[in-house]
């Protein structure tokens, strides 16, 4: 069974960090784009990273690009984001998720969310 499961979600102040863990299981997904997601009340679900199956191409939204980080662990089959300078306004649900095609489509496999509250 397929899974991805996120963790490190939480209640911090404006301006400061938290750290989203995702971790893989099922299979491999070391020839996954990868991505991380997120919805807050009432707005739709938005893209906020995404990194390629090695690692060599980052992608972020401009809401968050310079703040937050992307990364991944191949041989631990686990994907990070490093939330920094976090604002109100990131305050959300996060998703993380998998897509076996590298350029288009939609994801393949998405995990629970976790919740990230920023307060001001």
């Amino acid at each position: 069974q397929v899974q991805l499961v996120e963790s490190g979600g939480g209640l911090v102040q404006a301006g400061g960090s938290l750290r989203l863990s995702c971790a893989a299981s099922g299979r491999t997904f070391s020839n996954y784009l990868m991505g991380w997601f997120r919805q807050a009340p009432g707005k739709e679900r938005e893209f906020v990273a995404a990194i390629s199956w090695n690692g060599g191409n980052t992608y972020y939204a401009n809401s968050v690009k310079g703040r937050f980080t992307i990364s991944r662990d191949g041989a631990e089959n686990t994907v990070a984001l490093q939330m920094n300078s976090l604002k109100p306004e990131d305050t959300a649900v996060y998703y993380c998720a998998a897509r076996r095609n590298p350029i288009v489509g939609d994801y393949d496999y998405w995990g629970q969310g976790t919740q990230v509250t920023v307060s001001s």
